[in-house]
């Protein structure tokens, strides 16, 4: 973890406002922040460790824990309401009882004109998800129990 610390300092060294950059990489290359690196971090940029912990906690999308298995965002905001994601959220949290995914609400992914969508790994964005394409992609995850 440490080599991991210092190569993304390195590359942030000379940048103003570093510290939401720093944690998407580390985010990126660990999983998620480990508490042992934030006051690395504050270190790093002169803050205090409340000040790191504080933008840590505040934005959702930062983990403060390694999840288990994938990480499904589901979107909840009111344009995929519209096009079905509360069915959609329903039919995830019925079908995936004790696999190996972590689903989770998110407030907009962008994709408002052709909900319901979903985010995976948080590297996969997924349009018009109905239960089915929903279903395919968590086998094609190899997720189910």
């Amino acid at each position: 973890m440490i080599a991991t610390l210092d190569t993304i300092f390195t590359r942030h060294r000379e940048q103003a406002g570093a510290l939401l950059p720093i944690l998407h990489d580390i985010q990126d290359a660990l999983g998620y922040v480990p508490e042992e690196a934030v006051p690395l971090i504050a270190g790093q940029l002169n803050l205090s460790r409340a000040e790191v912990h504080g933008v840590i906690s505040y934005y959702p999308h930062f983990r403060q824990t390694r999840e288990a298995g994938h990480v499904v965002h589901l979107c909840c905001a009111e344009a995929c309401q519209a096009n079905g994601s509360e069915a959609l959220a329903a039919h995830a949290a019925a079908t995936l009882q004790g696999a190996k995914v972590t689903v989770k609400p998110v407030y907009c992914l962008g994709l408002c004109a052709s909900g319901p969508a979903m985010q995976i790994d948080e590297t996969r964005l997924v349009a018009r998800v109905t239960t089915e394409k929903f279903d395919a992609l968590m086998n094609e995850l190899g997720a189910r129990a």
